[in-house]
């Protein structure tokens, strides 16, 4: 199966006083965000301009899903560290808010061919079975019978002011 034709969009966060997130995309996309952690499970609830919404959730090894409210079959991501996902339709996300400034452009573009390059399609679709494993196996991660956390990355998808990353989820 040939796999979708890849585009960068980049974007950057603005934590607002009421804890939620605003995303603005390079593309002229926009996105609310805010945590949900309901039942333990790690989701970011989001909607945008255009009126659409629904949820993303962190289900462990770095693989994302967003769910469209509007039905919309899901689609999934694959965290590529330094705030990058590349999604199941072929858009790799790039959070600019990580590095800012003239650093942020000269690190973005020395890494983004070297992190592009590497990066592993997330899966197409994913069993309801597939997605319980990979929750199973961040649960167990967490509570430290695992190999070191869900992603890899500690504090990966914290919007406390401890957080080392103002990564969310893609």
């Amino acid at each position: 199966m040939p796999q979708p034709q890849r585009r960068e969009i980049t974007y950057t966060d603005e934590l607002l006083a009421d804890r939620t997130v605003h995303r603005r995309y390079s593309d002229g996309g926009q996105e609310w965000r805010s945590a949900d952690g309901g039942g333990g499970r790690r989701i970011v609830r989001w909607r945008d301009e255009r009126g659409g919404s629904g949820t993303d959730e962190l289900l462990g090894r770095r693989i994302v899903k967003r769910v469209y409210a509007n039905g919309r079959p899901p689609i999934y991501g694959r965290e590529a560290g330094y705030g990058r996902t590349l999604w199941s339709d072929g858009v790799l996300t790039v959070n600019r808010t990580s590095f800012g400034g003239r650093l942020g452009t000269v690190l973005g573009a020395v890494t983004a061919g070297a992190v592009v390059g590497g990066l592993t399609m997330p899966p197409a679709s994913l069993s309801p079975e597939e997605e319980e494993e990979l929750r199973r196996q961040a649960e167990a991660s967490a509570s430290g019978g695992g190999d070191g956390g869900a992603t890899g990355d500690p504090g990966y998808g914290d919007w406390d002011d401890s957080s080392d990353t103002d990564d969310d989820f893609g």
